[in-house]
């Protein structure tokens, strides 16, 4: 059987299959997380450029936009969510294949589900099958796929689309002809995050829609290669040198990683995490502050350094993917959420001070376990002469060190509260702990701005 096939079996099965408590637990969680980590995004670039471009007077009641409640075509309101949710660097990772899995899938998953006015249980079916096969899929194309590409924009594709594909009831040849379409439109450069831009929440963007409109291209009969993934000339030729595709099926449907999956507890680039984890641990643990660190060295895996590396950043995208700047502000501040990368954060005097101080390396012993663990050797030298060291093995949010439900509802309040407003940010978490009992319609009812339930102060225009 070809491997599009097999994955579209599985897909068909999540239709009907009786979850365990806790898979439903942890795709509410996913959920929620989607959208602590969409809100901030909303309202930050690109994402109300975005919308003044795609959003067009009198577009069809298929799907909201958040968090306007503006309504728009399936295929634009998953491209349009999708890239909000990428925006922040607050979304969640399957860290074993270097993915994003929920900016794409939610997005695409949130779209159908709205248009067809279904119920919250089937919507979480959906985010559990298109996490299930995007996490499986970006494990089997490796390490070698995440040289250049960047594996949200490629493989949360497969994610969006075996959502989508649920949701529409897709039978078995049209489930694994819309997979086969999504690898073909596959792509996303990792240059557009390795230098400053706007592109990469369009990665998420482009997933979504992608996948959306392959499984709606395929409910209407448009075939794609179903050898697309294995073929001599498929994805896994082309993308990755060493793709090992027994990964794509190993324990679908029976290992769900949707319960393995990591929340982020910075918002930056997930590559600092050990790094910031590790640093704020001397610096408990010593009792020291950010006016005592003569240097700091960070030696981690390969592309922590050479995605992160950069000594001198300016806009907020450069300080999101800056080791040193994320590492100087967690010195100063004790976190790194969304208020870092204001501009007068940025520019504050101190922080600048200390970049020049902090020095990153590569350890082959820690480089040999990526991607499956990310960790880092942090040294801290005192100006008195002290020299405090600290190995971090995982990231706080990790699956081994997860954010609890009561730490996963402070971030959401913590982030949707600003653009959301009190009243509606507590309501809507309440009805997201609640969808498998509930319509999509009612947990969406208190998601987006409506006449004077707005927060006011960060309204996008």
């Amino acid at each position: 059987m070809i491997l599009i096939e097999k994955i579209a079996d599985y897909i068909i099965q999540e239709q009907t299959r009786q979850f365990a408590p806790s898979t439903i637990h942890h795709a509410k969680r996913a959920v929620i997380d989607w959208f602590a980590a969409m809100y901030p995004g909303s309202v930050q670039d690109p994402n109300p450029m975005l919308r003044a471009a795609f959003i067009e007077a009198g577009d069809p009641q298929q799907s909201i936009v958040f968090p306007t409640g503006d309504y728009s075509t399936i295929k634009t309101a998953a491209f349009l969510n999708g890239a909000s949710a990428h925006t922040s660097e607050f979304d969640d990772i399957f860290r074993d294949g270097g993915l994003h899995p929920g900016c794409a899938t939610i997005a695409a998953a949130l779209a159908v589900a709205q248009k067809y006015d279904l119920s919250g249980e089937m919507f979480l079916r959906s985010v559990i099958a298109g996490y299930e096969v995007s996490s499986r899929i970006s494990a089997a194309m490796g390490r070698d796929h995440y040289r250049f590409w960047h594996t949200t924009a490629t493989i949360a594709t497969f994610g969006a689309a075996a959502a989508a594909c649920l949701l529409l009831g897709l039978n078995r040849p049209q489930t694994a002809h819309a997979l086969a379409t999504s690898a073909t439109l596959a792509a996303g450069l990792q240059q557009a995050f390795r230098s400053d831009g706007m592109s990469k929440p369009l990665h998420a963007a482009h997933a979504a829609e992608t996948g959306v409109m392959a499984a709606i291209a395929a409910s209407k009969g448009v075939t794609g290669a179903l050898d697309v993934l294995e073929g001599p000339a498929g994805m896994g030729a082309a993308m990755s040198g060493n793709a090992d595709w027994r990964k794509a099926t190993s324990g679908l449907g029976k290992i769900y990683n949707i319960e393995a999956i990591t929340f982020k507890n910075h918002g930056c680039c997930g590559h600092t995490f050990a790094a910031i984890d590790g640093l704020l641990f001397i610096m408990q643990d010593a009792q020291i502050t950010a006016n005592d660190i003569a240097n700091i060295a960070i030696a981690t895996y390969g592309p922590a350094v050479s995605i992160t590396d950069r000594v001198d950043p300016k806009t907020p995208q450069e300080c999101k993917f800056s080791m040193q700047y994320v590492l100087a502000h967690a010195a100063h501040y004790g976190s790194v959420r969304i208020e870092a990368f204001e501009a007068e954060r940025m520019a504050d005097p101190a922080i600048r001070a200390m970049l020049g101080q902090i020095d990153l390396g590569i350890d082959p012993a820690v480089d040999a376990e990526f991607p499956a663990r990310r960790a880092a050797h942090v040294s801290v030298t005192t100006k008195d002469g002290r020299q405090l060291t600290h190995y971090q093995p995982t990231r706080k949010g990790d699956p081994d060190l997860p954010l609890s439900d009561d730490e996963l509802d402070a971030k959401f309040i913590e982030l949707a509260n600003p653009v959301l407003g009190n009243e509606l940010t507590n309501s809507l978490l309440q009805k997201l702990w609640q969808l498998d009992e509930i319509s999509l319609a009612t947990a969406l009812d208190f998601a987006v701005l409506k006449g004077d339930r707005t927060a006011g102060k960060n309204l996008p225009n």
